[in-house]
């Protein structure tokens, strides 16, 4: 008798055994199959992403009887995203933003793809399996990041000085636990350099620090990346995926139902045009970063906080701070911080702090910060750390988040958090860069859950590629140079044909990808040839690419967004204006006054990023 109920239960496991793997069979070729359609639509489009006329068009044809599957709030990383995976399941989402993509926290990060050495250290010491699986988890998305998004992201050997044996042997073992975390994701081994190496690898390395003598480095490596144009090829890719993207436009309220309160869309006003129209949805994710407490009171007045703001500062100086592709930890500061001193784009990057802040638009760094920043490095470096070099600096907030549905709100989260503020807006905020796919994922999920919503396929972003990847090779840099010249006027009215350098070929490589042969091809074919300013790879042709193809409506989404001249070198951004405004004038139609509007809006921009402290 016992036998035949063995039997019997193996015979039942069994077939819930075979069902599972039947669903989960199924589950993979549905999600399989919307990853090779997405993959098709993008192809076949080119990478030529509908126009802003159109976008517009789209996203006030919705109405009540035909709403959106899914609004989208926000366009920094997170938002991005979000409207990338909704439109991998096959849903109808549209994605507003009120200034441009990337134009908050988003363009103002450190720049890395990390799983977090930091708290890697922090799980182990204060035994917090939270903080390790947030180390795994980033450590999985780290490689998912550099895999769909290979031309802007690359692997950046880092730095750690060791200025005792104590030292080298606690980084070596710190670091191996990251390697060992890390398991077949690993991207490279870290690695003990004796002194001669190091300073080999590293000139500008001190060897001594406050009476200490250099015993040697151990580096590890992780991912750095562009993060501005990440974001732009998130929002073009959602484009070319079905997704309605739209930047300047900003919900002014949000609209909801006379009967049962629920949230069922928003009142949005295009910036650049002042039209006002609604837009009618099942569900609104709001990724608005610093502001999301701002609309969850539009739905709510008496919605508390779940923002902690953080100020986090960075400078930029010239490149021969540090060498082309290896940077440096400064792993514990005078007060516990942590700051990066890192190659990006021919330039040093150097930071960053962690503040108290209050929330803006356009956050600017402290000269304390600054000086902190400076004086921390300094003792690290065997040159000397000017702030006369000081050629940018920015701050950006990190929108830190307490989870409004926990009681303990004392303890503020690294990692991020999707909440259900009333029905109908599902809100997510926290996290970080490295993370924002999954991020995007988990709020598509909830929004699905929620609204009960019915998508074609399961999520496909962990294997899809933005644009700009497809078909792109390292080497693309090499046939930009052999392929295309580029037609410049010279000060006399002359138009002249000159090669594309390298210096030139690999910046198109790296911020454009495969789209790379469409700016040379303006570049060559309507004399657009020119540097937009000495001492920088950035052509006109790239305006005028970004203004048909990258959704670029101002002058300041140019200098911060599309490239990265006021991160990079603000003086060097304001000496390059004039032109842009006129290529982007001669795009878009503008008369004498707009033009004017735009230069004095690009001048207050680029009065918020700090030169030498002395200048200002």
């Amino acid at each position: 008798m016992r036998r035949g109920v063995i039997l019997a239960s193996s015979t039942a496991a069994a077939i819930v055994a075979a069902k599972l793997a039947l669903y989960e069979d199924n589950v993979l070729a549905r999600d399989r199959s919307g990853l090779e359609l997405v993959k098709e639509r993008i192809v076949s489009s080119s990478g030529i992403v509908p126009s802003r006329d159109e976008q517009v068009s789209k996203i006030c044809g919705s109405r009540v009887d035909k709403p959106f599957d899914v609004l989208v709030i926000g366009g920094g990383a997170t938002g991005a995203g979000a409207a990338l995976d909704a439109a991998s399941r096959g849903l109808r989402v549209a994605l507003v933003e009120r200034d441009d993509f990337s134009s908050g926290t988003s363009s103002r990060s450190t720049k890395l793809l990390h799983g977090g050495v930091r708290y890697l250290e922090k799980a182990v010491f204060n035994l917090d399996y939270g903080q390790l699986k947030l180390v795994f988890h980033a450590l999985d998305e780290r490689n998912r990041v550099i895999q769909n998004a290979p031309h802007i992201c690359r692997v950046l050997p880092t730095m750690t000085p060791c200025f005792s044996w104590f030292e080298v042997v606690y980084y070596w073992a710190g670091l191996k636990a990251y390697d060992l975390v890390a398991g077949s994701g690993i991207l490279q081994l870290s690695k003990y350099y004796s002194v001669s190496k190091a300073t080999d690898m590293f000139p500008t390395l001190a060897n001594e620090c406050d009476g200490r003598k250099l015993r040697g480095v151990v580096v590890y490596c992780d991912g750095q990346m562009d993060d501005s144009r990440l974001n732009i090829g998130l929002a073009c890719t959602g484009a070319l995926a079905g997704a309605v993207v739209l930047n300047h436009a900003e919900v002014v309220s949000l609209r909801k139902d006379a009967d049962s309160g629920s949230i069922v869309g928003a009142r949005v006003r295009d910036n650049l045009t002042g039209k006002e129209f609604d837009v009618h949805a099942k569900v609104l994710v709001n990724a608005a970063g610093p502001f999301c407490d701002s609309v969850r009171k539009m739905a709510n007045g008496s919605a508390t906080n779940i923002i902690c703001p953080s100020s986090g500062a960075h400078v930029v100086l010239p490149g021969y701070y540090t060498p082309e592709n290896v940077g440096l930890i400064v792993p514990k500061t005078k007060d516990g911080r942590v700051v990066f001193v890192l190659p990006w784009l021919g330039k040093t990057l150097a930071g960053t702090t962690d503040s108290n802040t209050t929330i803006t638009p356009l956050p600017q760094p402290h000269d304390d910060e600054i000086e902190f920043i400076l004086s921390a490095i300094s003792g690290y470096l065997n040159v000397e750390v000017r702030d006369s070099d000081i050629l940018s600096s920015w701050s950006g907030i990190r929108p830190l988040a307490i989870d409004p549905s926990v009681k303990d709100t004392a303890s503020i989260s690294r990692d991020h958090i999707v909440h259900v503020d009333c029905p109908g807006l599902v809100t997510i905020s926290g996290g970080k860069w490295t993370t924002y796919r999954s991020m995007a994922e988990d709020v598509i999920d909830a929004a699905v859950k929620h609204g009960k919503l019915s998508p074609l396929y399961g999520s496909s972003t962990a294997n899809l590629p933005i644009m700009g990847a497809y078909g792109w090779e390292p080497s693309l840099f090499v046939k930009l140079a052999q392929s295309y010249a580029r037609k410049k006027t010279t000060k006399d009215g002359r138009v002249e044909t000159v090669a594309i350098d390298t210096t030139m070929a690999k910046h198109l490589s790296t911020a454009y990808g495969s789209m790379a042969y469409k700016v040379a091809s303006i570049a060559q074919e309507e004399n657009l040839g020119n540097r937009l300013v000495r001492g920088h790879p950035y052509l006109e042709a790239e305006v005028a690419y970004c203004a048909r193809n990258e959704y670029c409506e101002t002058a300041v989404d140019f200098i911060g967004r599309r490239t990265r001249l006021a991160f990079l070198d603000a003086k060097a951004a304001g000496l390059a204006l004039p032109r842009v405004i006129q290529i982007l004038a001669a795009e878009r139609g503008w008369d004498e006054e707009r033009c004017e509007k735009e230069n004095q809006n690009a001048k207050a921009y680029l009065s918020t990023f700090r030169t030498s402290i002395a200048d200002n």
